[in-house]
């Protein structure tokens, strides 16, 4: 998904001539971090609620707080993970989008970011959850996928971090079935190195007392 697609049209947007306190009342309206200003339909940077305050006079044109103004944003073209980045960089609530000749297109805010990136990982898929620490040398996508795919289950998403100042990598696996004690067992036997998992255990307990009754049920 393109940032464009994720363009919030409900935050407004400020003019130079506009006020500190106008922009500070739109702030709180909107409880956002930062406004966007433009001139002439040109992305010109985005003020903060901070800067804003520290202003002499709320009747003060905003243009008095150019030297202030957060230049950066990101393009209209661009994956919407390049939004995810924007705001751990910056700290703020909105991401500005632009196009190539700089003229602004609109925000991202951080709710919308959020329902996205949740959507991409699958966290609103039922399934369970293995996290694993292997060595780098030790990461191959094909093993991991065809011991999951062996005990007829998908992975749903797939996330690497590696540990500062080693080799070491987290792999956190999203699948697309509850019932994971036989790929835990599994991904044991070829030694990787379990340290989380998360299923519902509800579900295991389901399995396991059908399966007795069952086996009353044959003994009667």
């Amino acid at each position: 998904m393109l940032t464009a697609e994720l363009i919030n049209t409900n935050i407004p947007r400020l003019q130079l001539q506009d006020s500190v306190g106008k922009a500070l009342r739109l702030i709180n309206d909107y409880r956002v971090t930062h406004l966007p200003v433009i001139n002439d339909e040109k992305y010109l940077g985005m003020i903060s609620e901070d800067d804003l305050l520290d202003a002499y006079d709320e009747k003060t044109g905003v243009e008095s707080l150019q030297e202030h103004f957060v230049h950066d944003s990101v393009k209209d073209n661009v994956h919407f993970l390049t939004a995810v980045n924007y705001i751990s960089l910056h700290e703020t609530s909105i991401v500005p989008v632009i196009t190539s000749s700089n003229a602004f297109v609109g925000v991202i805010t951080v709710p919308d970011l959020l329902k996205t990136l949740a959507a991409f990982s699958g966290s609103n898929e039922l399934g369970g959850i293995i996290v694993m620490d292997m060595e780098r040398s030790q990461f191959a996508v094909s093993q991991i996928s065809r011991i999951v795919e062996s005990n007829d289950a998908v992975i749903l998403h797939l996330n690497t971090t590696r540990h500062p100042d080693s080799e070491i990598l987290t792999v956190t696996l999203h699948l697309n079935k509850q019932e994971i004690t036989g790929i835990i067992a599994a991904f044991e036997r070829y030694e990787y190195n379990v340290i989380y998992t998360f299923f519902d255990e509800k579900f295991e307990d389901n399995i396991d007392t059908n399966y007795r009754h069952l086996m009353n049920y044959l003994d009667i």
